[in-house]
């Protein structure tokens, strides 16, 4: 009994360890983007996995219209988007000051 138990909670210990610090993380991540992904509206500024950075003109199920640049807009799919795009105007106006 005793050298099962030796054998066993060792296992059990790093497997704890693992999840706590790896899988629980990873799942919380998800659950942010995924919460990102179905908050988006028309008219958010966002970034793409590639980089390509615009504004959102239409949302139709998982594809968006996205404006790049005046009169260039490009069709992607929700799960091309990386993050939002941070807006920097506080930043702006405390340079200015």
């Amino acid at each position: 009994m005793s050298s099962i138990l030796g054998t066993v909670l060792p296992i059990v210990v790093v497997f704890g360890i693992f999840w706590f610090l790896v899988i629980r993380p990873q799942k919380q991540r998800q659950e942010e983007r995924q919460d990102m992904l179905s908050e988006l509206n028309v008219g958010d500024k966002i970034v793409t996995v590639g980089g390509i950075k615009g504004e959102i003109k239409e949302i139709d199920g998982d594809d968006l219209k996205l404006k790049i640049a005046s009169d260039v807009e490009i069709e992607i799919t929700r799960q091309s988007i990386g993050r939002l795009q941070q807006e920097n105007s506080t930043t702006e106006e405390q340079e200015t000051e």
